[in-house]
């Protein structure tokens, strides 16, 4: 009797029980979103991270707290660190200084979010100076179980030879140490097609920021864009139900959501719901 009472109060309380099972996003999130609240509450806005259901980051920053607390931050909440942003001059010139960071966070991957140069031009000594950068601490981060991505910013489609200064970059970044980050946003921005893309480098996109934009938003070359114009998944010009459909058959393997707006705290949970109705 004692075990049919104890099945009997487990059906009765399972659908309680399932009630209260958080879903779990379908996405990462880029915690750089939610810069604004991080900087005035970062214990709070990581309570909030979790109750949206993420459990996948990307750290970019760690708001006056030290690598070892917000570690304990990120465990707290049952979040997991899967890159970590690190500066161009980082990587050229202190490669410790970047393993350590990563490896407090348990990260397995470095992202450069921007390459140095002079104005809105990208030019082909910039191009070889990163490829030389990226190749060198690539090869030592990836000694040490950590792997390199390049963020794509827009200015890498400028026009180089018959292709792109993007193209140039991926023929010379040694693909076992050294890939890509695809900012979905920044490949739509100078008028380029991002299943296009990751069609023609497949498995060179291990890292992707899912942004969208405003439909009628100038397009640019230059790294530079109205951050207002981020809006919610689905509701842009960026086509992201079709970008997730080719994503996974080209080896992307982590999407995080980024929304540099203003609205972001409000957005972000519509694009969960966007992204948990695609099939």
């Amino acid at each position: 009797m004692k075990i049919i009472y104890a099945f009997l109060l487990a059906g009765l309380l399972l659908p309680g029980v399932a009630a209260l099972a958080q879903k779990v996003a379908p996405a990462g999130l880029e915690l750089y979103s939610l810069r604004n609240q991080f900087a005035s509450d970062v214990p709070g806005t990581m309570a909030k991270v979790k109750q949206m259901g993420f459990r996948e980051v990307e750290v970019a920053g760690t708001y006056g707290l030290s690598f070892g607390d917000f570690r304990k931050l990120l465990d707290a909440n049952g979040l997991k660190a899967i890159g970590i942003e690190a500066s161009f001059e980082d990587l050229e010139g202190n490669v410790p200084k970047v393993l350590s960071e990563a490896k407090a966070l348990g990260a397995k991957y470095v992202i450069c979010f921007w390459i140095p140069h002079p104005g809105d031009m990208f030019m082909l000594h910039n191009a070889d100076q990163a490829i030389d950068v990226f190749n060198t601490a690539g090869k030592l981060l990836a000694q040490n179980g950590i792997s390199l991505c390049y963020h794509t910013h827009g200015y890498e489609f400028q026009t180089y030879n018959d292709g792109t200064f993007f193209d140039y970059l991926a023929e010379n970044f040694d693909p076992k140490s050294v890939n890509f980050e695809m900012d979905v946003f920044w490949v739509k921005s100078p008028g380029y097609d991002p299943v296009a893309l990751l069609q023609k480098y497949p498995k060179r996109f291990p890292l992707m920021h899912l942004k969208d934009r405003k439909p009628g938003t100038p397009d640019s070359n230059t790294g530079k864009a109205d951050l207002e114009s981020n809006v919610v998944l689905g509701q842009g010009d960026v086509g992201i139900a079709a970008i997730m459909k080719q994503a996974k058959k080209s080896g992307v393997k982590h999407f995080f959501i980024e929304d540099e707006s203003s609205r972001a705290l409000e957005q972000i949970p519509q694009s969960l719901t966007f992204l948990s109705g695609l099939k």
